[in-house]
């Protein structure tokens, strides 16, 4: 069965829309949905099952964290130990297309972290229509990126379709400005590292007093 798709305005949510895709979330639904980095994969981070067809339509294995949406510094705050040297970097750097690994709170599920190094790879993006999801929903998204590997494609809903026969309920807009895949930081300590380039380097490079 094909995915229920909903057409949503980037600059301004339809509430009733949002509603209808967080009442699938909350039922366990994987979805599909624009962030400012791509299109990407997402369920609720509590739903086991859920993150498990993830895995599964992604090919990730069982001991890699998965990366999930927050919408604010003092969301991320309750979903990961963050230091104060962190807590300072975050603020230079939030919203963007920055990925933290930060050690977990207990607020994340298990099945959600690194097992070995019990940590949570952690975004708060910098897109209106993600932001009024997780404003709707009231706790964090999955955000895994939505590729097909050596897939071409010249419109992002050219992927988008490739995904719907995958997933419960797919999310567009009317306008994409996708930056690409986000640069992921490791801040587990004080001495913090870039393990991907991606989105927004330089600019992280430079905050955070980095050399390449």
């Amino acid at each position: 069965m094909p995915a229920l798709v909903f057409l949503i305005h980037s600059k301004t949510p339809e509430r009733r829309k949002l509603q209808k895709v967080c009442e699938a979330l909350y039922e366990g639904s994987v979805i599909i949905y624009p962030t400012d980095t791509g299109f990407t994969l997402g369920c609720a981070l509590e739903n086991k099952d859920a993150i498990q067809k993830i895995r599964q339509i992604r090919n990730i294995p069982e001991d890699k964290a998965l990366t999930f949406l927050c919408s604010s510094l003092e969301n991320i705050s309750q979903f990961a130990k963050v230091s104060n040297q962190a807590f300072k970097a975050l603020k230079k750097l939030i919203p963007g297309p920055y990925t933290f690994i930060l050690p977990a709170s207990k607020e994340v599920p298990r099945f959600a972290q690194d097992p070995k190094r019990k940590t949570a790879g952690i975004r708060v993006p910098n897109h209106t229509l993600s932001q009024a999801l997780l404003e709707e929903l009231g706790s964090p998204i999955i955000s895994i990126s939505a590729k097909i590997e050596g897939f071409e494609y010249s419109h992002p809903e050219e992927l988008l379709e490739k995904f719907l026969p995958l997933v419960d309920v797919a999310v567009k807009t009317d306008e994409y400005n996708f930056t690409g895949e986000s640069t992921v930081i490791d801040m587990t300590t004080d001495e913090f590292k870039i393990i991907r380039p991606g989105a927004g380097y330089e600019k992280a490079l430079e905050l955070l007093g980095l050399s390449e």
